[in-house]
């Protein structure tokens, strides 16, 4: 009996020494250096003009307006939630992915004002694994501009101008492909960047 009520006082003193290292020692560490070298970041990249949160530089919004530049498809919760984040869990075989996928073809390419043998890229149809990428393709945003110049009565030069402004390179200079964000693009455009 002795044996046991040390082993579990030993037990007891790691379970406790533990828990004040890592949920509050280590998370208080990380939250101070979070703070006083990536103050933007830690709270979230959120981007705040006149007093005003207008969204996160991280996350995907519902634009729906044809004055916006769309972003990728949401599986998030009911679209763009947050709190939702994932994807589908649809795979290629999926009769709901397959059909999903044909008919957002079909309204991208009516949206678009695009002829019915028009290439559309990937990431204008399917979401992507979190469902609140905030990045579509340089391809994609090229072929929303028509639309955007037009519902703004902007010439496609100077939207495509805004494109270009906005489109970030590869990850390090090796990872992804060039990419836009598509809430910072739309806020350029409101005259709100």
């Amino acid at each position: 009996m002795k044996y046991f009520i040390r082993e579990l006082r030993i037990s007891l003193m790691a379970t406790l020494s533990l828990a004040i290292i890592l949920c509050g020692i280590y998370p208080l560490l990380t939250w101070i250096v979070g703070q006083g070298l990536f103050p933007h970041n830690a709270n979230g990249s959120l981007i705040v003009r006149k007093g005003t949160v207008m969204g996160s530089s991280l996350l995907s919004q519902g634009f729906t307006d044809p004055k916006y530049f769309h972003p990728r498809p949401s599986a998030a919760g009911q679209g763009y939630d947050a709190a939702g984040s994932g994807g589908s869990n649809l795979g290629p075989t999926s009769k709901k992915l397959v059909d999903g996928v044909r008919q957002r073809v079909v309204d991208y390419r009516i949206e678009n004002g695009l002829g019915p043998d028009a290439m559309v890229p990937t990431d204008a149809v399917t979401a992507s694994a979190s469902g609140l990428d905030p990045h579509i393709s340089v391809k994609n945003a090229l072929l929303q501009a028509r639309r955007v110049a037009k519902a703004r009565n902007l010439t496609v030069e100077l939207v495509m101008e805004k494109v270009d402004a906005h489109t970030e390179g590869r990850t390090l200079g090796i990872l992804g492909e060039p990419r836009v964000n598509v809430l910072m693009l739309n806020l350029d455009l409101d005259g709100k960047r």
